[in-house]
């Protein structure tokens, strides 16, 4: 288990406008990354990977019906993950389980020459960054 300190981050919850789309794109994900499911509801999910989870809820409070990552609020999340070759094979898998590949044009250089990392949207306009621990080139 990581050793809890002051500042680190516990928890993130993500409000969805389909609790079944974010089950099917978010799920394959934080499942490939290594997260575990940890909680389970009618309205909602989490993964949790260490001391850290991820939650998905369609909330019966919400106020507008899509997400829009332009808009104040949540961007994007950004995970590690172990090596250039690694996010490769989720580039290529990403596309069955919802999620599309950003900026195809720059992909993998995207974020700068310095990282190898993926940047995917999912069906209801989220976005998760993927960066390289390692950002040297597949062999």
């Amino acid at each position: 288990m990581t050793r809890l300190a002051g500042g680190m981050l516990h928890h993130v919850e993500i409000w969805v406008p389909d609790l079944e789309h974010a089950i099917a794109s978010f799920g394959w994900l934080l499942d490939a990354l290594g997260y575990t499911l940890f909680q389970s509801w009618d309205n909602g999910r989490s993964w949790r990977l260490g001391a850290t989870y991820l939650v998905v809820e369609q909330s019966r409070a919400l106020t507008a019906g899509e997400h829009d990552r332009c808009r104040p609020g949540l961007n994007h999340l950004a995970f590690h993950v172990e090596d250039p070759g690694t996010v490769d094979v989720l580039v290529a898998e990403a596309p069955r389980h919802g999620w599309s590949l950003m900026f195809p044009d720059r992909h993998p250089h995207a974020g700068g020459e310095q990282t190898y990392a993926a940047y995917l949207e999912n069906t209801d306009g989220f976005e998760v960054e993927l960066v390289a621990i390692n950002p040297s080139e597949p062999d």
